[in-house]
C-alpha cells in the first residue's frame, strides 16, 4: 500500500508551531481521536494552461492566475493537515496561447511532456478527470498529453466508439471510470490505518456538440447522473471506504437529461461522499455565486447536504474539502466535513495583490515553454488603422466583433463563389468573447492602432473554433437575434438606472449578425431564456430588421458565417443546428482572421453601427465594464453613454440614456 502524499505527524506540526512557524492545524486534525482521522482533499480546476502568472493576450504578468501561485497554497495546506490529497477537475489543455503554441506550432512527439503535465507532475497530483476543453485539439493530441501524466485520469461517461450499452457498466469507456486508491492515513493517536479512496470523474455530455468535428464517430457521451448511479455501487462493492466525484460540471438545480451542469444531482446519489465541481468559472462556497438555490448551502459549502467545492478558474483558488473520518468496524465513514475556496490574491485599493509567491520549481520547469510562447504571440501579421476594443461590445456595435465578421465574410465569399450558394446573400454572426466581466475587470480586448501580432488575434478570438456556414431563412435570422437579445434585462420607460445586463447570459452567446440592420426594443420581455427555452412566445425585441434597405423577407434564404460551436447547436439557438450546415471549413476562425489581416495589410475595423437600441422615453440603464473604457467612450457614436461611478471589484459603471 502507498502512503498518502506528504503525511505529516501532529508532533511535527506542533513542533513547527512552537518554533515560530505560522502553522495552524485544522480543527479536525486537532481533535481527532484514536478511531478518527482528518483527510484534507485539495482541488484545482479550469487551469486552461495557465501554469504561470502571465497573461499572454496582454503580454504582462497577472496576479490573479497561475498554477505556480496555487502551488504555494498547496504546500501551505499540506502543512495544516496530517493527511492530504491533491486532485484536479479538468479543462487543462486549452485557453491561452501556450496551449495553442504546443498544439499547433511545436506539437508533441512521443515522450514529450506538455507544460501542464510538467507542472502537475512536480506537485504530485493523485488523480484528474477530463474537461470539455481537453478535446479542442483532437483525441490523438489528448492521448499524447495524458501519456505524460504521473497520475491517473478517470471519466465514467465518455464511451469509445458510437454505441451505448444497455447497462452503463457495459460501456466501452475511453478511460477508466474510476480508481480506488489504497492509502494509509494517520489517525488521532498517530497510528497508521489503511483506507480505500474511490475517485470517479465526469465530463459534460455537450462535448459531442462543441467538438463534433473531433469526436464524431470516435466517442459518445452518457448522462452524468446516469453514469454516477451505475458506477458508484460498483465502487462500494469493490471496497471503497469513501467516494469522491470529480465533476467537470457546474451547479444547476433544474434537473433534466444530459445536463451540462449536473454536480448538484451527482451529490444526491447514494454513496457519494464529496463533490469537486468546476466548468462554470465560479467560486463555491462563497458569498456571490449560487445564492438562493434550494438545496445549495453557499455558507457551509454543501449540495444536498454533501460537501462540495468549486475552486474558481485559471488557478485563482484552491478548492478544499476537509473530511472527519471515523472507523465503523473495518470501514471508514464521513462524520463531518467543511469546504472552502482559498484565493491566491486579494483586492486592495482597487488593485489585485498576490497573497502567495510563485513555486520556483514550476517557473524553472516552464521557462523554455514560456519564452517560446512569447515569441509566438509577438509575431506581427499586419496593421489596424483603428483601435480594437470590447469595452462596449454588449451595448453598441463593436470593432472587435466587426473585424471577426469581416474576416468570416471575406473567407466564405471566396469559397462559395463557385457553388450553388454563390447568389445567396451572405451574412456573418460573431460574438464578443472578452466582455461582460466573466473573468474580471481586465478581461477585455484592447489592441491599439498599429501592428497586430498573433497575440492580438488570439485576444480577438479566444477559442480554436472552425468556420461553418449555415443556410437559414429570414424568419430564422430574426429568431437567432431574438435569442441573442436575451442578454438584456427588460427596461421600463420613465425609470432611471435600471440594470441592463442579464448576468446569467454569457457574452459568447450575444451574436451580432452583420449584413442586416436592426434595433432591439428593451421594453419587450426576452423571447428566449439564457438556455434557449421559449420564455415569452409573443415577445418581439428585434424590430426594424432589414436587408439591403428593405424589411427582411421571412422566406428568403441566407447563408450565415459562424463557427462550429454555434452551427452544431451550441447555445441552443432556435433552429440553429448541424442540419443547417452547408459548409464545414478545415480552418479555425483565428487562422481566417490572421489570413484576412495579412491579405488586407491594414484593416479598418470601425463598427458600422448596423444595430442599436430602440428609443425608450425617460429610461436609463446602467452596466459595468473595464476601467479603461474611459479612453474609448467618446468613439461610441450610436449611443449616449456617460460615467456612473465605480462598479464592484475594479469595474467601471456607465449609464445609457435611452
Amino acid at each position: 500500500m502507498s502512503q498518502l502524499l506528504h503525511p505529516v505527524s501532529r508532533r511535527d506540526l506542533l513542533a513547527s508551531a512552537a518554533a515560530g512557524a505560522l502553522i495552524m492545524l485544522h480543527p479536525f486534525s486537532a481533535r481527532a481521536q484514536a478511531n478518527q482521522a482528518h483527510l484534507r482533499i485539495m482541488e484545482t480546476t479550469d487551469i486552461h494552461v495557465n501554469v504561470l502568472p502571465y497573461d499572454y493576450y496582454s503580454d504582462k504578468t497577472n496576479d490573479t492566475l497561475g498554477l505556480s501561485r496555487t502551488a504555494s497554497l498547496i504546500d501551505a495546506v499540506r502543512k495544516e493537515a496530517v493527511n492530504s490529497m491533491l486532485i484536479d477537475n479538468g479543462d487543462l489543455l486549452q485557453g491561452n496561447p501556450m496551449g495553442d503554441y504546443i498544439a499547433y506550432e511545436k506539437g508533441l512527439k512521443d515522450g514529450d511532456l506538455h507544460p501542464i503535465m510538467k507542472g502537475m507532475n512536480l506537485l504530485g497530483y493523485e488523480c484528474s478527470t477530463l474537461g470539455n476543453h481537453e478535446f479542442n485539439y483532437g483525441l490523438s493530441f489528448l492521448d499524447k498529453v495524458l501519456a505524460g501524466a504521473n497520475f491517473p485520469f478517470v471519466c465514467a461517461n465518455l464511451i469509445r466508439g458510437t454505441e451505448l450499452a444497455a447497462n452503463p457498466r457495459d460501456d466501452k469507456l475511453y478511460l477508466k471510470p474510476y480508481v480506488i486508491l489504497d492509502k494509509k492515513i494517520k489517525d488521532g493517536s498517530g497510528a497508521e490505518q489503511p483506507i480505500r479512496v474511490g475517485i470517479i470523474g465526469f465530463v459534460p455530455p455537450q462535448i459531442m456538440v462543441w467538438d463534433l468535428k473531433n469526436l464524431e464517430g470516435n466517442v459518445k457521451t452518457r448522462d452524468i447522473v446516469e453514469a454516477t448511479k451505475a458506477w458508484v455501487p460498483q465502487m462500494k462493492e469493490e471496497g471503497a471506504d469513501i467516494v469522491i466525484a470529480l465533476s467537470h460540471s457546474g451547479i444547476d438545480v433544474k434537473q433534466g437529461d444530459m445536463m451540462e451542469n449536473a454536480s448538484f444531482f451527482v451529490a444526491g446519489v447514494d454513496g457519494i461522499d464529496a463533490v469537486f465541481t468546476g466548468h462554470q468559472h465560479l467560486v463555491f462556497p462563497g458569498k456571490k455565486d449560487f445564492q438562493s438555490l434550494d438545496g445549495v448551502d453557499t455558507q457551509k459549502g454543501t449540495l444536498q447536504g454533501k460537501p462540495a467545492v468549486m475552486g474558481g478558474f485559471w488557478g485563482s483558488h484552491m478548492g478544499l474539502i476537509d473530511l472527519m473520518l471515523e472507523r465503523d468496524g473495518s470501514k471508514w465513514k464521513v462524520v463531518s466535513a467543511t469546504s472552502e475556496a482559498r484565493p491566491i490574491f486579494e483586492r486592495l485599493d482597487n488593485k489585485n495583490k498576490p497573497t502567495v509567491p510563485d513555486d520556483k520549481r514550476i517557473i524553472a520547469a516552464l521557462e523554455q515553454d514560456h519564452q517560446a510562447t512569447l515569441a509566438y504571440v509577438r509575431r506581427p501579421v499586419g496593421k489596424t488603422s483603428a483601435p480594437l476594443y470590447s469595452y462596449f461590445a454588449l451595448v453598441a456595435d463593436d470593432p472587435s466583433v466587426q473585424v471577426v465578421s469581416q474576416a468570416q465574410t471575406w473567407y466564405l465569399r471566396d469559397i462559395l463563389k463557385n457553388t450553388q450558394w454563390k447568389d445567396v446573400p451572405l451574412l456573418s454572426a460573431a460574438a464578443p468573447f472578452k466582455a461582460g466581466g466573466r473573468n474580471g475587470a481586465d478581461y477585455y480586448t484592447d489592441v491599439p492602432a498599429g501592428d497586430i501580432a498573433i497575440k492580438n488575434v488570439a485576444d480577438l478570438y479566444l477559442y480554436p473554433n472552425t468556420v461553418r456556414a449555415v443556410e437559414i431563412t429570414g424568419a430564422q435570422v430574426k429568431e437567432w437575434l431574438e435569442m441573442s437579445a436575451g442578454i438584456f434585462n427588460r427596461i421600463e420607460p420613465d425609470k432611471a438606472d435600471q440594470a441592463l445586463i442579464n448576468t446569467d447570459f454569457p457574452s459568447y452567446n450575444f451574436d451580432v449578425i452583420d449584413g442586416v440592420t436592426y434595433k432591439i426594443d428593451l421594453s419587450q420581455p426576452s423571447k428566449y431564456d439564457a438556455k434557449g427555452g421559449l420564455a415569452n412566445a409573443g415577445a418581439n425585441r428585434i424590430v426594424d430588421l432589414s436587408f439591403d434597405g428593405k424589411p427582411i423577407d421571412r422566406n428568403q434564404k441566407f447563408v450565415v458565417a459562424t463557427n462550429n460551436y454555434r452551427a452544431g447547436g451550441g447555445g441552443n439557438f432556435p433552429d440553429i443546428n448541424a442540419s443547417k450546415i452547408i459548409y464545414e471549413a478545415p480552418d479555425t476562425n483565428r487562422d481566417v482572421i490572421v489570413r484576412y489581416i495579412v491579405s488586407e495589410g491594414t484593416i479598418n475595423p470601425s463598427a458600422d453601427d448596423n444595430w442599436s437600441f430602440a428609443p425608450l422615453p425617460g429610461a436609463s440603464a446602467v452596466f459595468e465594464t473595464g476601467p479603461r473604457a474611459k479612453d474609448f467612450v467618446a468613439q461610441v457614436k450610436s449611443l449616449r453613454i456617460e460615467p456612473a461611478g465605480e462598479g464592484k471589484a475594479g469595474f467601471a459603471k456607465y449609464r445609457i440614456l435611452l
